[in-house]
């Protein structure tokens, strides 16, 4: 690397051994591998891991999407931190990252440099844990992100069609941090640096940890009696779930552990939890509250570069692309859909950062050379939950329900769009700011909640849209909707009406562009044909739609594998096959030429 570059390169952590000695260090604290290449923006996870770790003290490394298949030389240039190795797979599960909803292999990688496929293992969390602790059989690992976070449990893996044990029993790492980690890596940091030895940190809010020794979980929960095996535990403050073994063997089994695994990560007074795997035993402590504004505040005001490593320099990665220009102003989503993970991993209930602190990142965009005046999204998980929450708070306290908003909006939830009308309005006004777009997901369900709704849809669609407008309805089947835990389609219909009059209202040509799912655990192929002649009534020609693909640790996803609905332990349909799958795949697609062949009793069946 040029000495020029060199010099520019410290702003970013180093990457490699001349980027630590340029900046004069002689070890490192943590080193931190990444599935994903390094790009120093708050939307990536090993970045802001490494900028949190960065603003404790600590000298630390990130290694991206290290060869794997080679001499390992990856995973020696930096030596031995003197804390732990951090490993942090990617921003998504490495088999979405990998395969299409058709396990068929993809050809890109939108988090690799110019797109390109095949730069990181199958299942980094394990293959990345497993070659450290053969080269450093002593140095104590952790395991973070999304895919580790998700395959805590005994999980089904959509891939290899098998029910596979919660990820530590195939990945060698000492401890697993799960959801967003900024907490409970500080806490881990804050101990170790008192002292205590790693094979300590065993009661850390949102980490799992896997023993075989039962003196371990006994000492864990207070317990000053001895037992022999987990049959013996039966205190208030921990579940047994239903054992590995025993799922395999019964589905319904895993089914009853889903329901308390949801349960219990949606309770603001969760419980720890136990499942057997094996001779061992995988333990799950409770997770953090969710983040206060402070929190968030000052983790997004690390001093991120916001832009790709310079060694990727004359390189795009089209994940950075995509948000290079926008802003999170809220984490955590109460909608609790049946196919998302994102409620499951960052929590239901809402942090949001201040108008402050969502202001200044504004700002710093305007800064950066490469803006032309456009912001591409203020947005989260969705565009329009910031700062809702429970209007009491004690009633939430007692709720352990997956979702605010299905069935049916509760009664307790905070609805008002007029905070986040004034930040768009402000935000808006930052100088360089020409205009700002809204490309998260409107969930319309909250819109029409509202009292003042109209302001919100006004304020949208005259100043914040460029053309189209996103909404994911998802189906328009009154069943299938139910097991999605999406509103009914009626309110689609009101949505879109609303939509409509105030283009005609206004002059306006904007276009409403709705997200819709096949083959949905509980979907037939009549349930699609439906679908096709509704979306043929409102002359929509769609183009933003999916086949279903199970990933773990969603409700969607154990109907599938189980073919129960862990909640009511009704039977569930699920479109297995891969022809069974595309065939409702087509549905989508009634107007093509190519498919009338395979439609052709489409009319028959639903009125078409």
């Amino acid at each position: 690397m040029e000495r020029g570059v060199m010099k520019n390169a410290i702003l970013w952590l180093p990457t490699t051994k001349k980027e630590v000695e340029a900046r004069g260090w002689d070890y490192l604290d943590v080193i931190i591998f990444s599935g994903d290449a390094y790009v120093d923006h708050p939307s990536f996870g090993a970045a802001v891991i490494g900028r949190v770790l960065e603003s404790l003290g600590l000298q630390v490394a990130i290694v991206p999407q290290p060869d794997w298949r080679g001499d390992n030389r990856d995973f020696t240039k930096l030596g031995v931190p003197r804390l732990f190795f951090a490993i942090a797979p990617g921003a998504m599960d490495s088999m979405v990252n990998h395969y299409t909803a058709n396990k068929r292999l993809r050809s890109d990688d939108a988090y690799t440099p110019d797109n390109r496929a095949g730069m990181r293992p199958d299942y980094p969390s394990i293959v990345y844990t497993k070659i450290l602790k053969q080269l450093y059989p002593t140095t104590p690992i952790v395991l973070g992100g999304i895919e580790a976070s998700m395959r805590r449990l005994a999980h089904y893996d959509y891939w290899q069609d098998r029910l596979r044990p919660g990820i530590l029993a195939d990945s060698p790492a000492d401890l697993l941090i799960y959801g967003m980690g900024e907490k409970p890596v500080t806490e881990l940091v804050r101990l170790l640096e008192k002292g205590v030895p790693f094979a300590k940190l065993q009661n850390i809010p949102q980490t799992a940890f896997i023993t075989k020794n039962l003196t371990v979980i006994q000492d864990l929960l207070g317990l000053s009696y001895g037992i022999k095996n987990l049959s013996g535990l039966n205190l208030d403050n921990i579940v047994r779930l239903n054992s590995y073994e025993d799922c395999l063997k019964d589905k319904l089994k895993q089914a009853e552990n889903f329901r308390i695994i949801e349960e219990e990560s949606n309770s603001y007074n969760s419980k720890t939890l136990l499942q057997q795997t094996g001779d061992r035993v995988i333990v799950v402590n409770p997770p953090y509250p969710a983040p206060t504004t402070d929190e968030l505040d000052r983790w997004y005001a690390l001093p991120y570069t916001r832009l790709p490593h310079p060694k990727y320099k004359g390189k795009i990665i089209p994940a950075y692309e995509m948000i290079r220009h926008s802003v999170t102003i809220h984490r955590g989503c109460f909608g609790g859909c049946a196919f998302c993970t994102i409620s499951a991993h960052q929590g239901k209930q809402i942090s949001s950062r201040s108008k402050k602190s969502i202001l200044r990142e504004v700002e710093q965009i305007t800064q950066t050379p490469d803006f032309k005046g456009y912001i591409s999204d203020l947005g989260g998980p969705s565009a329009n939950m910031y700062r809702m929450n429970g209007i009491q708070q004690e009633i939430c306290r007692q709720c352990r329900k997956p979702s605010c908003i299905f069935p049916r909006i509760c009664k307790n939830l905070n609805t008002d769009h007029s905070p986040l009308i004034e930040l768009y309005r402000e935000a808006a006004a930052v100088k360089g700011v020409k205009k700002i777009f809204i490309g998260s997901g409107i969930r319309y369900d909250l819109l029409l909640a509202d009292k003042d709704q109209s302001n919100y849809l006004e304020t949208v669609m005259l100043n914040h849209v460029s053309g189209r407008l996103k909404v994911a309805p998802e189906h328009t089947e009154t069943h299938i909707l139910q097991l999605m835990r999406k509103p009914p389609f009626t309110l689609f219909e009101q949505f879109r009406k609303q939509f409509e009059k105030f283009n005609n209202t206004n002059n306006l040509k904007e276009q409403l562009v709705p997200y819709f799912i096949a083959a949905h655990p509980g979907c037939t192929e009549r349930d699609m044909s439906a679908l096709a002649a509704k979306t043929k009534q409102m002359n929509y020609h769609l183009e933003q739609v999916q086949v279903f693909t199970p990933t773990p640790m969603t409700l969607a996803t154990e109907m599938f594998y189980t073919g129960l609905n862990p909640y009511t332990k009704e039977k569930i349909y699920s479109a297995r096959t891969k022809n069974e799958r595309e065939k409702q795949h087509n549905y989508f697609f009634w107007y093509k030429p190519e498919n009338r062949h395979e439609i052709k009793d489409l009319k028959k069946k639903s009125k078409f």
